[in-house]
């Protein structure tokens, strides 16, 4: 079964690290460490399916995948 895309970047602005969700609108973390980052993005991942199951919403299927794994499958 395929995963949703995570992205983790630092933010100088924050002074830490993000983590977000592509696929689930709005769904974001933060952490002082990339893998807190992480930890932290899933445990939002969980509770924004768990809330659009909730209230009836559709969940979105993964689809997102940076342009670098488009070109590699494309070639």
């Amino acid at each position: 079964m395929r995963d949703y895309h995570i992205n983790i970047f630092y933010s100088e602005e924050d002074g830490g690290y993000i983590a977000d969700i592509p696929d689930l609108e709005a769904c974001s973390a933060f952490g002082g460490t990339p893998a807190e980052a992480l930890r932290e993005v899933e445990m939002a991942k969980a509770a924004w399916i768990e809330a659009a199951e909730a209230e009836g919403k559709p969940v979105p299927q993964p689809r997102y995948r940076p342009v670098i794994y488009q070109a590699a499958v494309a070639g």
